[in-house]
C-alpha cells in the first residue's frame, strides 16, 4: 500500500483489474444471499466465464469464443469474498511493485501472459476437466515471478557468484512452494497449483527481457 501512496493515486491498470473482480463478486454475493437476481447467477457465471479444460478437448462451448476467452475471463471470477479479498490485497501489493519497476503497460503484459499460461498449464496438468477453475492467483504468481527475476538479476550483477545466485533464487522459490503446499492442504486440494506454476513461469520468462527501473531493488 505504501508504494501506491507514494505514487499519489492508484494506477489505472490496477483499477481496471480490481474493479471488475469486485463488482462481479459483489453481484454474485447478493444473488447468493437473495438480495437480488437469482441464486443460480454464480453457477451461470462459472459456466460462461470459468476455465473449463474440457472445452479444449471436445466439449461444446456456450458461445463460439468461450474456449479462447476463458484464458482471461477466469481471472475475474472468484470463489467467494475471502478468495477475492486475498487476491485483491495481493494484486495491490505485487502490482504496485511491478508498476513501480516497469510501468503500467508492461505490468499488463506480464499479468495477461501469466493468466494465459496459467490456464494452459492447468489444462495440461489438471486431473479432471469437470471442475472449473477461477481466480486471479495465476496472474499474481506471474507478478511474483517477475519480481523475483528482477531482484535476482540485480543481486547477481552486484555480487556475482554461483552460490550467491542460487541462494538468491532458491529462498523465494522455497517460500512460494511451501505456500502452495499449505494452501493445497488447507483447502483439501481445491487450490489450482497448476495455474500458479504456469503463471509463475510466464511472469519470470516475460520479465527477463524487460529492464526494471532501479535494477530490481524494490522487489
Amino acid at each position: 500500500m505504501r508504494i501506491l501512496s507514494h505514487m499519489g493515486r492508484w494506477p489505472l491498470a490496477l483499477v481496471l483489474l480490481i474493479l471488475p473482480c469486485v463488482c462481479v463478486e459483489l453481484a454474485l454475493q447478493g444473488a447468493d444471499h437473495g438480495l437480488w437476481g437469482e441464486p443460480r447467477w454464480r453457477a451461470l457465471a462459472y459456466q460462461f466465464g470459468a476455465f473449463w479444460p474440457g472445452l479444449l478437448s471436445g466439449w461444446r462451448p456456450n458461445f463460439g469464443a468461450q474456449p479462447w476467452l476463458m484464458f482471461m475471463s477466469y481471472a475475474f471470477l472468484h470463489g467467494g469474498l475471502v478468495h477475492l479479498l486475498v487476491n485483491m490485497i495481493t494484486l495491490v501489493s505485487l502490482g504496485g511493485a511491478v508498476i513501480a519497476q516497469v510501468g503500467q503497460r508492461r505490468f499488463l503484459v506480464i499479468y495477461a501472459g501469466a493468466s494465459i499460461l496459467g490456464g494452459a498449464v492447468f489444462a495440461l496438468l489438471a486431473s479432471s476437466g469437470f471442475r472449473p477453475m477461477v481466480g486471479a492467483s495465476g496472474a499474481l504468481f506471474g507478478l511474483a515471478g517477475a519480481l523475483i527475476v528482477w531482484n535476482s538479476l540485480f543481486t547477481i550483477r552486484r555480487r556475482p557468484g554461483f552460490m550467491r545466485a542460487a541462494a538468491t533464487i532458491a529462498w523465494p522459490l522455497g517460500i512460494l512452494t511451501v505456500l502452495n503446499i499449505l494452501m493445497y492442504v488447507g483447502t483439501d486440494g481445491a487450490v489450482a497449483w497448476e495455474t500458479h506454476l504456469g503463471g509463475f513461469l510466464a511472469g519470470a520468462v516475460i520479465a527477463l527481457p524487460m529492464s526494471s527501473r532501479g535494477g530490481g531493488r524494490r522487489a
